[in-house]
């Protein structure tokens, strides 16, 4: 797994996969779409970062928050699809659905929007393509390490052009979980319970507050697994593309009374027990 870079700016491109011969034509044109897309929406973020916002406004809850940094980030996603791919249709955090193409693009411009408004260095852009058999490609572009992680369908996951492979870990035990929390009062006490069944299951839990970075960093090994309630399409899109193609089992949580769908990410070998914490079976 490649070091951490400690640049602290966004510096330009980083290696790609977008130009493996090998790829069939149509995913390596989306991957090149993707990776311009996310690159675009960085330059907009860093513009920013470490700078005092205007125009924030709550979304969902008051801790549920929007900038007019997620705002230029976006626009500047949806430009570069409007210039290579204008016939798709897309789905972004702040501008919802638009179009009816066969493709479509999913996309969180800021995911991490908390972290970003205090200055906390944990946060990505997310450029997802899918058809109606699901993820196509998906890249994960952290801006302040300058990392680009990238998969697509038929592809190898890779983290600035380097093959990447989740945690071989076979026992939950000694397993480093990431996870996150809803915006919204009451969801996070029951989420709280849940943490309260998989803490003393496991090494320990990170919540760092990205879910998109989240799947990654599981994808990479960074951590062995992640799960999550109230996760949204856009959150989750490109992350999932990548965790699977590393090796991961990626499964949906169903929505239950009082409780919204979700996700858990994990190597083969741990999937079905932490499933079954998080689901309290």
């Amino acid at each position: 797994m490649p070091a951490t870079s400690a640049a602290i700016r966004y510096n330009g491109p980083t290696m790609s996969a977008a130009a493996d011969p090998e790829l069939p034509s149509l995913e390596r044109e989306l991957l090149s779409v993707a990776d311009e897309a996310a690159r675009a929406a960085a330059v907009e973020l860093m513009s920013r970062f470490g700078h005092r916002q205007a125009e924030i406004r709550a979304k969902s809850s008051p801790t549920d928050l929007v900038s007019e940094a997620d705002i230029a980030a976006e626009t500047a996603i949806r430009t570069v699809l409007a210039g290579r791919r204008p016939r798709d249709a897309i789905l972004g955090e702040e501008g919802g659905a638009t179009g009816d193409g066969e493709l479509r693009w999913v996309i969180d411009p800021l995911d991490g929007t908390t972290n970003f408004l205090f200055g906390f260095p944990q946060f990505a852009v997310s450029v997802a393509c899918e058809d109606g058999a699901g993820g196509l490609v998906g890249v994960v572009l952290d801006p302040v390490r300058d990392e680009c992680f990238s998969a697509t369908r038929s592809g190898p996951p890779t983290l600035n052009g380097a093959a990447i492979a989740c945690s071989p870990r076979p026992d939950l035990r000694t397993a480093l979980v990431a996870t996150g929390f809803s915006y919204d009062a009451d969801e996070r006490s029951r989420q709280a319970e849940v943490l309260g069944r998989v803490l003393p299951r496991v090494r320990d839990v990170r919540r760092a507050g990205a879910a998109a970075l989240d799947l990654v960093w599981a994808a990479c090994g960074r951590v062995d697994a992640f799960y999550e309630r109230g996760v949204k399409a856009w959150d989750i899109a490109a992350g999932s593309v990548i965790a699977q193609r590393a090796g991961m089992t990626v499964r949906s949580l169903p929505a239950r009374q009082l409780e919204p769908t979700g996700i858990v990410a994990a190597p083969p070998a741990l999937a079905d027990e932490l499933l079954a914490l998080v689901l309290g079976a």
